[in-house]
């Protein structure tokens, strides 16, 4: 039987390499070693011959490391990344973990998955499916328990999340108006001009409020990044309305954060507003900023995002109208010619002193 793999040196560098008589790709061994290189092609031609047996040879070299390699199931996976989340960010796991999209994998062996099981899961989910499974398949990556990928990552299927929009002043309006309890009416009140995310702004406390400088600080319960923002005068009127020691919003924030989300939806199924929840007053905050031309490093200070990638996100449905520039043009004062004046105070020479050009612009 014709061997698909042939072995060769090359007299110039002494390495070995090996020719494909099917494809006539060559490929360089990366070794001088004739007992190496010869075990090398005699696996690659046994591959070639018999890929079922040499799998098993690959998994009882695998095993020979890691002896849970060849029963570890997608569900293990699962529960160790769950072990590495906390707060919030563990429950968006949690419910994600729960999708009927994902039943497919869970006792299925991660050795034994081919890329037909990840892209069935994908077909029957939802875009959720597809961002928590690129996941779940990076953590196994990073871990080797898994030995090499999957899917690669062109492979993937693209990401494409639904559109998402901040609450436009008329809404918000309408929302407030709307509301009776004058807790609760206080928050969204505060969320249009903070522009928290709902379980930082719920769990604000009066300590949190330094009136002598008017400002707000939170560190975010999301990422622990501090989010630092003064505050004006409609903002204290709202703040006076509310308790001044201990927690601003004591009996909204016995709530989880899926019935404040709840009650919001309601409240704009009401109104007949979509498209919008509690996190699109977040939205709405950044797109006002860019709006008004405040400065983007101050709108991340204030938010507590880190990433201007993130910021931006936030805030590119802004729409930001520009003056023209002969508009802009008059609003901004002349500088006096300092060239010119330096002709004049030196003549024909082309020099003259500091104080003299300071005199002649001063004239």
């Amino acid at each position: 039987m014709k061997l698909r793999f042939r072995l060769y040196r090359r007299s110039c560098s002494g390495r070995f390499y090996i020719h494909d008589s099917v494809t006539g790709k060559q490929e360089s061994l990366h070794t001088a070693d004739r007992v190496e290189a010869v075990r090398l092609v005699h696996s690659k031609n046994e591959a070639d011959r018999q890929p079922a047996v040499n799998f098993q040879i690959a998994r009882a070299y695998l095993a020979a490391g890691d002896p849970d390699i060849a029963t570890r199931t997608w569900q293990v996976v699962m529960d160790e990344m769950l072990k590495t989340k906390q707060g919030s960010t563990r429950e968006r796991y949690v419910r994600s973990f729960k999708e009927h999209a994902l039943d497919s994998l869970r006792s299925l062996p991660i050795l034994q998955t081919r890329p037909e099981h990840l892209l069935h899961a994908l077909e029957v989910g939802t875009v959720s499916t597809n961002d928590i499974l690129r996941r779940v398949h990076n953590f196994a990556l990073a871990m080797t328990w898994l030995p090499w990928p999957v899917l690669t990552r062109k492979q993937w299927p693209a990401l494409h999340y639904g559109e998402k929009r901040g609450i436009t002043w008329e809404e918000h309006q309408a929302i407030v108006a709307r509301e009776k309890n004058p807790e609760r009416k206080a928050f969204f009140e505060l969320a249009w001009h903070v522009g928290a995310a709902q379980i930082d702004l719920v769990s604000l406390k009066a300590e949190d409020v330094d009136w002598q400088n008017q400002l707000i600080c939170y560190n975010r319960r999301k990422t622990g990044t501090a989010a630092i923002l003064r505050f004006g005068e409609e903002v204290a009127a709202i703040l006076n309305r509310l308790p001044q020691s201990g927690p601003l919003f004591p009996n909204w924030s016995k709530f989880s954060t899926s019935h404040r989300a709840a009650h919001f939806w309601h409240l704009c199924q009401r109104l007949g507003f979509t498209g919008i929840s509690l996190h699109s007053y977040r939205y709405a905050w950044a797109e006002r900023a860019k709006t008004v031309g405040y400065p983007e490093r101050y709108a991340q200070e204030a938010l507590g995002h880190k990433s201007k990638a993130v910021h931006r996100a936030y805030a590119k449905k802004a729409r930001v109208e520009l003056p023209s520039l002969e508009s802009y043009e008059k609003k901004i004062v002349p500088l006096p010619n300092v060239g010119a004046v330096t002709a004049r105070a030196n003549g024909s020479n082309g020099t003259a002193s500091a104080s003299q050009v300071g005199q002649q612009a001063s004239a």
